[in-house]
């Protein structure tokens, strides 16, 4: 365990080492705070770099060395810094086809360079070059938010790039999210009509000299190769008409057109905030498929979001077409009635004698099979690479077990997170659509911080919740919001309290709760001011979407959930969940004046929605689930309330028949009454509806619905049909923190005291969990074999356990195959629900239960 620390700051290595001039120092703090340490040093300047170490002391009496020396670099804190104009281009834009502009500046370096740093965004999206060389590693940028509101800026060191002497910049725009089309409405311009580039270079000389380098009218402007490029119908790129080296100091720049300088204010630009859109992995073509129409397709063998890089040799003018599908039809055709209006095609224009690579990008495609037309010479695979584009986020989670299927459906939840959470966590990739659908993120939020580090991606969209949440504390559906849509739905606008709530446990951040404690208020007291004897019983509601609806319903088999029995549930979770901020922020008038909410609206529940008896007025799973995993009914009626819960999934033959906002907490209602083998018994049901349907399937993404495809090989309504939609990953969720039982508590939450509490079941003989936490590295792998039962654990340091041992007497169990009562590293406390608990700090132990 961790003691103390000391912090020290400095602006270059040599002050830190030589201990001279610092910044800033901490001095020797005694705290066990090992994360989330504030930098409480004098005003931090722009564009400055800071160099830091740390070292610690612990309770054994060990003093650490220094940490070698990391650093950060500084934006822009100041709207004056930006000494840039935003410029458009010079010349009349094609306004039916939108060819990417093409911007371009020289400018000379008459010392040597010590240090250049370029800020760079635009309405739209870009890419830039320097010398002919990309600035940068990342796509998309700047990202998608609220553009009006928060537009995000990038920051490069771009030293290595420039030389002594004459040097060119090169900037290459598209559409994207901000004139592009968006939604589902044929809408574009949506934040408006312009496409428009501010750029900012700093440059520091050996002598401490410093120039900038802006965007402004001396800059020049054309286009180029892309011919168009639209996120929903792809990219066009005509190879006859690219300027070759047109990003290097040698290029030849007198027919291109001036530039246009135009006011926008700055007070929107944020330095980005979440992790970059990057490359990641990639898939080479597995075979070509010659289709009954004669179609030449090749299968990936994933489903994935990104684009396909293709090498070609032909004559000039040849032109190749790429589509893209999610899936083969039931005659093993290619399939894009599923995209609704969206092209999804790229197309390339050769510009012939060598051999050509091509691949877009202002677009993105969500496909496992593409179509090729018009490609000269044999079709190849190995010609084709697939390449997986999302969030940068560090990967901390892993699952494995005994079953098969069980992995590949963990594989399936990691593939629909990467495929949709790109910039914003959208919906769905591949049709027209791909929003950032408020209700789709909320439920896979915990299984999301399991995956991946989602502290970053969640805390900056969250921003833009609250940025579009409407005056009066409406969360729209989508965020950003480009449907105008004023309207509130239970389980998607509670967005803004659950998902700071999950990135707080899983995280231990606190800010995230001080940035959205707002948000999470205003929306609890619109639902308070709509409702009436504290019901929230009016107005529109998506309810338990895409629930169990059989096609011929003749004995009333569709789990149809009352839209306000759910909506007074989430009333009442939001409400504990602003209780739950405000404790941790302090705010103890606000947990008092909603702790007396809270109560009156679990007591209009119970007089509205249950009987005397305890049922329910909607007899669904959904209905159980949500009014028991909201504590919802007093702890005399809950128990019968669960078991009413296990017979209706006994009365679908031990199916699930839950939708969006009743599936997450599905197997951990069961799982917390007592009710575990049930849950076992659907996570591991491999029939329509279930989780491992899919999967027995061939999918290798989580779908949008149940039966996507059907038995029979035919597809469920095409208008909304996605084969890749990660809401029903929320089982992850349960997974991890139940089957592997690897969790979090809230009075340390981020795994500083870490609940370790698995539950074996019938159907697996092991299951194994590994989570990277800020901490270090918690593991939990259980496996029963010829009656005995084994857990091994790790705990990083600085961290206490809390661990369950599946046994009743401590006498069973053995630590290293010594008995527990020969450890004394081990407490061990009273034994609960066929559990015995131990309490263990940091280390690596191996226990066995004897039969």
């Amino acid at each position: 365990m961790q003691t103390a620390y000391e912090i020290r700051v400095g602006t270059d290595v040599a002050s830190l080492i030589k201990d001279k001039k610092l910044v800033w120092t901490s001095g020797k703090v005694m705290s066990d705070s090992s994360v989330h340490v504030a930098y409480k040093g004098p005003a931090m300047e722009s564009a400055a770099k800071y160099f830091w170490q740390v070292r610690v002391w612990d309770n054994r009496g060990n003093a650490s060395s220094w940490t070698e020396p990391a650093y950060w670099q500084m934006g822009l804190l100041h709207a004056g810094d930006w000494k840039a104009k935003w410029i458009q281009a010079g010349f009349a834009e094609d306004t039916v086809n939108r060819p990417s502009p093409l911007f371009r500046k020289t400018f000379t370096a008459n010392k040597k360079i010590r240090s250049a740093f370029a800020f760079i965004t635009a309405h739209g999206l870009y890419e830039a070059q320097i010398n002919g060389h990309r600035v940068g590693d990342a796509y998309l940028t700047p990202g998608w938010t609220s553009y009006k509101k928060r537009l995000q800026y990038q920051m490069y060191d771009v030293s290595d790039l420039l030389t002594t002497g004459t040097n060119a910049i090169g900037i290459t725009m598209g559409s994207g999210w901000y004139r592009g089309y968006i939604g589902f409405t044929n809408n574009k311009n949506f934040y408006g009509k312009d496409q428009s580039l501010l750029f900012q270079l700093q440059v520091t000389y050996t002598d401490g000299s410093s120039e900038m380098i802006v965007s402004d009218e001396s800059w020049k402007s054309t286009t180029g190769a892309i011919k168009s490029a639209e996120i929903y119908n792809g990219e066009s790129i005509d190879a006859r008409d690219e300027k070759q080296g047109w990003s290097t100091p040698s290029y030849n720049d007198n027919v291109w057109s001036g530039v246009k300088v135009v006011d926008f204010p700055n007070n929107n630009l944020i330095a980005s905030y979440s992790d970059p859109i990057r490359k990641h992995e990639t898939f080479t073509g597995l075979k070509v498929i010659t289709t009954p129409k004669g179609e030449k397709v090749i299968d990936f063998g994933q489903n994935l979001v990104g684009w396909v890089v293709m090498k070609v040799n032909g004559k000039s003018g040849d032109k190749v077409t790429i589509s893209h599908a999610e899936v083969l039809d039931k005659n093993g055709n290619f399939y894009t009635e599923n995209l609704r209006a969206a092209k999804a095609e790229d197309q390339y224009v050769l510009k012939g004698g060598v051999e050509e690579t091509f691949e877009p990008h202002f677009t993105f495609h969500g496909f496992r099979y593409i179509r090729v037309e018009g490609y000269p010479g044999e079709l190849k695979p190995e010609n084709f690479t697939a390449v997986a584009l999302y969030s940068d986020m560090k990967k901390t989670g892993t699952f494995t077990s005994s079953d098969a299927l069980i992995n590949q459906l963990q594989h399936n939840i990691q593939w629909g997170q990467k495929g949709n959470f790109l910039d914003v966590p959208t919906d769905c990739p591949q049709r027209d659509e791909r929003l950032g659908w408020t209700g789709d993120a909320q439920v896979f939020s915990r299984t999301a911080a399991y995956n991946m580090n989602v502290n970053d991606f969640f805390a900056k969209w969250l921003k833009d919740v609250a940025a579009d949440q409407y005056p009066n504390g409406i969360v729209p559906f989508v965020i950003p919001d480009v449907l105008n849509f004023p309207v509130g739905s239970t389980g998607w606008a509670d967005v803004c309290t659950i998902i700071p709530w999950n990135m707080y446990l899983a995280y231990g951040d606190k800010r995230i709760l001080e940035s959205q404690y707002h948000s999470m208020k205003a929306w609890v007291d619109y639902m308070h001011k709509q409702s009436r004897d504290d019901l929230w019983n009016t107005g529109f509601h998506f309810g338990d979407w895409l629930f169990y609806r059989p096609e011929d319903d003749n004995d009333g088999r569709s789990a149809v959930t009352d839209k306000y029995l759910i909506a007074q549930c989430f009333y009442a979770r939001s409400t504990q969940l602003v209780i739950n901020a405000a404790r941790v922020l302090g705010k103890t008038d606000d947990v008092t004046s909603y702790s007396d909410l809270l109560d009156k609206i679990k007591n209009a529940f119970l007089k509205e929605y249950v009987t005397a008896s305890g049922r329910l007025v909607s007899g669904t799973q959904t209905a159980y689930v949500l009014a028991l995993n909201f504590d919802m009914l007093p702890e005399s009626m809950r128990a019968q309330a669960a078991e009413r819960l296990v017979q209706n999934v006994h009365s679908y033959n031990d199916h699930l028949t839950t939708g969006f906002l009743g599936t997450p907490y599905l197997c951990h209602v069961l799982s917390r009454f007592g009710h575990t083998d049930v849950a076992y018994k659907l996570l591991l049901q491999k029939t329509y509806p279930s989780w491992l349907y899919p999967v027995k399937m061939g999918a290798t993404t989580i779908w949008e619905r149940w039966d996507g495809l059907k038995e029979d090989s035919t597809f469920q309504t095409p208008g909304m049909n996605s084969f890749n939609h990660y809401a029903y990953g929320a089982i992850g969720d349960w997974m991890y923190r139940v089957v592997a039982g690897i969790d979090t508590y809230d009075d340390q939450p981020g795994y500083k005291h870490i609940k370790i509490m698995p539950h074996p079941g019938e159907g697996l003989t092991s299951a194994a969990a590994d989570l990277q936490t800020y901490y270090g590295l918690v593991s939990s792998h259980w496996k029963t074999d010829n009656g005995q039962f084994n857990l091994d654990v790790e705990i990083p340091a600085n961290t206490k356990a809390t661990i369950y041992i599946p046994a009743t007497d401590i006498k069973m169990i053995s630590e290293n195959g010594k008995p527990l009562s020969e450890i004394k590293d081990i407490q061990s406390g009273a034994n609960e629900n066929g559990y015995v608990v131990l309490e263990a700090g940091s280390g690596k132990y191996h226990f066995a239960v004897s039969k």
